[in-house]
């Protein structure tokens, strides 16, 4: 399949998982479910289960047993959205062209919303029976997805970025932000797939944490420039706001012709860093290309 096909297919299969893990169950609130779903299965990118999955799919990895992961991350990153609408953070009324949780529902409502779906992120890593990791790699699993949503992660990087709020910053702090509050996770999500597949050596754990970690600021350095000059039909949600809110970001600090330079070297470096997969790696390596060029 092309990639668009891939696309397509690895966003039908993770949507039929969440939709399954979401299910009502007994004694749930009806509303607090109807948010969680509101709030995950209203469309989305799923650019991070698309790296579960191609990694994976990179060591051979069964897509059955990437379903856990892939569903995982993207809870995590459906409460981080669902957080950072919030009046109390970025106060966005829009979200992938529908109001946000707390439009929809109110306030109270998409908080708990947010909480509800970290938890279940972390029950799927630990009680999913169709994934094939060991218990110590289901562990390393729950690590890694922890630290890359707590404060030294996602968590730690919104803070960087609140606090960023008109004020000047380096370039170098701009990516340390970057690289926690965007890059962690999407670290993870190549990580998550890669810790799928049991023979996994060291040497290729670091070339995929390479390539993640290059990917990861290319894809928030692309976020920055398509806030400039991004189709808001196209993106369902506006742009400018960066730079109503005063936000540091690439191509404020550096310039926007530089900020697609900055991105169009990340992905070089991040194939470079595939190397060591040999012909494994066309996947990725067409995945990098794509989060560079994407137009939403």
């Amino acid at each position: 399949m092309n990639l668009a096909s891939r696309i397509e297919a690895c966003r039908e299969r993770v949507d039929r998982a969440l939709a399954s893990w979401l299910q009502p169950e007994p004694g749930e609130p009806a509303r607090l479910n109807e948010a969680l779903r509101y709030s995950v299965l209203g469309g989305g990118k799923r650019v991070r289960p698309l790296l579960v999955y191609t990694t994976g799919n990179a060591l051979g990895v069964a897509a059955e047993a990437l379903d856990g992961p892939a569903c995982a991350v993207e809870l995590i990153h459906a409460y981080s959205l669902v957080h950072d609408d919030l009046p109390a953070m970025d106060d966005d009324d829009l979200r992938r062209g529908r109001p946000t949780c707390h439009r929809a529902f109110d306030e109270a409502t998409a908080i708990l919303a947010g909480d509800a779906l970290q938890v279940v992120a972390f029950r799927i890593l630990s009680s999913d029976p169709a994934m094939t990791a060991s218990a110590p790699q289901r562990l390393d699993m729950i690590r890694l997805l922890a630290e890359a949503s707590g404060p030294r992660g996602m968590a730690g990087g919104q803070a960087i970025d609140l606090e960023s709020a008109g004020r000047a910053i380096t370039i170098d702090e701009l990516e340390t932000m970057h690289s926690m509050k965007t890059g962690a996770l999407i670290r993870a999500s190549v990580l998550l797939g890669a810790l799928s597949y049991p023979q996994l050596t060291s040497a290729e754990f670091d070339a995929l944490g390479r390539y993640a970690d290059c990917v990861g600021l290319a894809f928030q350095i692309q976020d920055d420039i398509l806030d400039i000059e991004g189709d808001e039909q196209l993106m369902g949600k506006s742009t400018g706001a960066d730079a109503a809110r005063a936000k540091p970001t690439y191509p404020s600090i550096a310039g926007l012709a530089a900020a697609k330079k900055k991105a169009s070297l990340l992905h070089r470096e991040a194939v470079s860093a595939l190397e060591p997969l040999g012909n494994r790696a066309p996947g990725l390596a067409e995945l990098s290309e794509f989060i560079v060029r994407r137009s939403r």
